[in-house]
């Protein structure tokens, strides 16, 4: 099947069904700010799990229906009940990820080179189905490393530092639905330029994110921002929009 580009604002919201029903829907999301990549998906299942924050890792996504706005999840409701508990305002600690993956007995994305542990997809560190239901957690003590896991709520309306200026703000992130990398920001320029329009920037021009600022610093100028392709959110991106955005900023085709 071939990989689509889509909205991450237009996912929030969209319900997402386990294998046995309807669990929530999908309230955020917790991206890598190392390698660009979507961890989890922030379920809001508040009806049903209050008081819990309860993650679902694209190693279990399935496709996304934009028709009837549901994203199906490839566990049961059980399953996901019994996972190990996250207090509503924790953190996701390294620690956390650890207890998840082992009762998921799922491999970690973060041993292996790749940006899904030896793979480039999160479907493939899937639990075989030949090793039946999760298992339960012992006492185990694991290290409990710090995580570079962000909010994408947090980050929309984080300003666009250029070189030589403020030049926007990020309106929405472009993730790929295959591999759940973010490919681009979308960058409005309203409040900063007359004329404004939208334009989608690679992470690979990020230089840094000031969290203390609320402020993306890209190594690129004010100009070649706003001489960049406009993006238009109601046409999906294809490849002959993506070369022109690639061309445009020399940089070479990820695919």
């Amino acid at each position: 099947m071939q990989r689509q580009l889509k909205s991450a604002k237009e996912i929030l919201g969209y319900e997402l069904g386990a294998q046995d029903g309807k669990i929530g829907k999908c309230h955020d999301f917790l991206f890598d700010d190392r390698d660009w990549v979507i961890r989890y998906i922030i379920a809001d299942t508040r009806k049903w799990l209050p008081g819990r924050k309860v993650l679902i890792s694209p190693i279990s996504i399935g496709t996304a229906d934009q028709t009837t706005h549901i994203l199906q999840v490839n566990l049961t409701r059980d399953q996901i009940k019994e996972a190990p508990p996250l207090d509503t305002d924790a953190p996701v600690s390294r620690n956390y990820e650890n207890l998840f993956n082992q009762y998921y007995q799922w491999a970690h994305y973060w041993d292996g080179g790749l940006i899904w542990g030896p793979h480039s997809s999160p479907s493939l560190l899937q639990r075989p189905p030949e090793l039946g239901e999760p298992t339960e957690l012992g006492d185990v003590e694991l290290p409990n490393e710090k995580t570079h896991l962000r909010s994408i709520e947090e980050v929309i309306g984080y300003q666009i530092q250029a070189t030589d200026n403020d030049i926007g703000h990020v309106e929405d992130f472009i993730v790929e639905d295959e591999t759940w990398m973010v490919r681009y920001l979308v960058v409005d320029t309203s409040n900063w330029l007359p004329g404004s329009k939208r334009v989608i920037v690679p992470p690979d021009w990020v230089d840094m994110v000031d969290w203390g600022r609320s402020a993306i610093v890209v190594k690129i100028s004010s100009e070649q921002i706003d001489d960049s392709p406009e993006y238009d959110h109601s046409v999906p991106i294809d490849r002959d929009y993506e070369k022109k955005v690639f061309d445009f900023y020399g940089l070479p085709y990820y695919w």
